[in-house]
């Protein structure tokens, strides 16, 4: 699978999204390490969850956005996640990384929307996502008091319905999250 993207902003002219490919992962390992050093919100464990979510055969989407000059610079993940009491096809979002420089240049938003557009072409009901409701918010994440995420503040857990009623229950996300 490879889609031009045109919604990537002038920082990154050319981008591409596409399908992670043989050998792409060492550079999203990189990619990963270096978009989230030094976040606040972050433990590191990121490059160890996309790999952890590829050996368990729990990557169900994964992205890249490529550039002509600079090669490799974002990766999102997407792997299903389940709902207690809930039946259907509903995934997870995350990590998505780019590389620092490239950060608030549209590649993050051309993944997701991509990734959203690919999950939903595949009949999936739905996706869910740990982060900023303002940011995630432009997708169509909205926080549901119904969806729960034991852990963290429930105000970051937020879902977008693709198909079908809006879900209830608690949220587990594949083991590779721990």
């Amino acid at each position: 699978y490879q889609a031009r993207s045109h919604r990537a902003s002038a920082h990154v002219s050319g981008l591409i999204i596409r399908s992670e490919r043989a050998g792409d992962e060492p550079t999203i390992a990189d990619i990963t390490t270096s978009a989230f050093a030094g976040h606040p919100h972050s433990d590191g464990a990121e490059p160890a969850i996309v790999a952890g979510l590829r050996q368990a055969g729990d990557l169900a989407l994964s992205l890249v956005a490529e550039s002509p000059e600079d090669g490799l610079v974002g990766h999102a993940a997407f792997s299903p996640v389940s709902i207690s009491d809930w039946p259907g096809a509903w995934f997870g979002l995350g990590p998505v990384s780019v590389l620092p420089r490239l950060q608030r240049g549209g590649v993050c938003s051309s993944l997701i929307r991509e990734g959203l557009a690919l999950l939903q072409a595949r009949g999936a009901e739905g996706c869910v996502v740990l982060g900023s409701p303002h940011y995630y918010g432009r997708f169509g994440f909205v926080r549901d008091p119904l969806l729960a995420y034991p852990g963290p503040p429930p105000e970051f857990f937020q879902r977008v319905v693709f198909a079908g009623l809006p879900p209830h229950g608690v949220v587990r996300y594949a083991a590779a999250f721990g």
